[in-house]
């Protein structure tokens, strides 16, 4: 028997979220239906506001309800300091396991040409005119370790270099508890070329 059309439709719209499939989606509907109508209620408002109100900061682009998010509204944050990550997710991330103090700029992807993610859609141009008018003296390049993260990195050092800003890569290699057996030849080649010196 088939599902009501509403609650094809919610099974539907759930589907949007990655790594969501159409049974994770159904058991989700079902679960809101069953068991928690008021957290689908509580859920539905909040997407609702949050899609409308949450936008770019107009200085990093990372997402905010403001004109400028809480790190490039903070003026104890090191404006000498610029990191460059390719989303919202990674400042996250950053924020949450380092104890870095300077500011960001947030791509909201990364250079694929044949997706047609260029210079623009990254935007650039807006990184190029605040390196520019407010240059930072290092740019911390935090792209994934990727082939479009690494071209993206390169084209970002570029930039930088041309301004005459110093440079310097997040290092990539054998994750902190992991096993050279189990590590693949890439990531154990990336360590080996990334490799510092020990220093007493």
């Amino acid at each position: 028997m088939a599902a009501e059309p509403l609650l094809e439709q919610l099974i539907e719209a759930l589907r949007c979220l990655p790594g969501v499939g159409p049974k994770s989606a159904q058991r989700m509907a079902l679960h809101l239906l069953e068991r928690d109508r008021e957290g689908g209620r509580q859920l539905s408002a909040t997407l609702a506001s949050a899609m409308e109100r949450i936008g770019r900061c107009r200085q990093c682009r990372n997402l905010t309800e403001q004109e400028l998010c809480r790190i490039c509204a903070n003026s104890q944050r090191d404006a000498s300091l610029l990191c460059v990550v390719e989303s919202p997710s990674d400042v996250l991330a950053i924020e949450q396991a380092t104890g870095y103090q300077g500011r960001y700029f947030v791509l909201m992807g990364r250079l694929s040409p044949l997706d047609g993610v260029g210079p623009a859609e990254l935007g650039l141009d807006d990184l190029a005119r605040r390196m520019e008018q407010d240059p930072p003296s290092e740019i911390i390049i935090a792209t994934n370790p990727t082939v479009e993260g690494e071209a993206t990195a390169y084209y970002l050092q570029r930039m930088a270099l041309k301004q005459g800003i110093n440079v310097s890569r997040i290092a990539h290699g054998v994750p902190l508890g992991g096993e050279l057996e189990y590590t693949d030849q890439s990531t154990i080649a990336h360590a080996f070329a990334s490799r510092l010196a020990v220093k007493l």
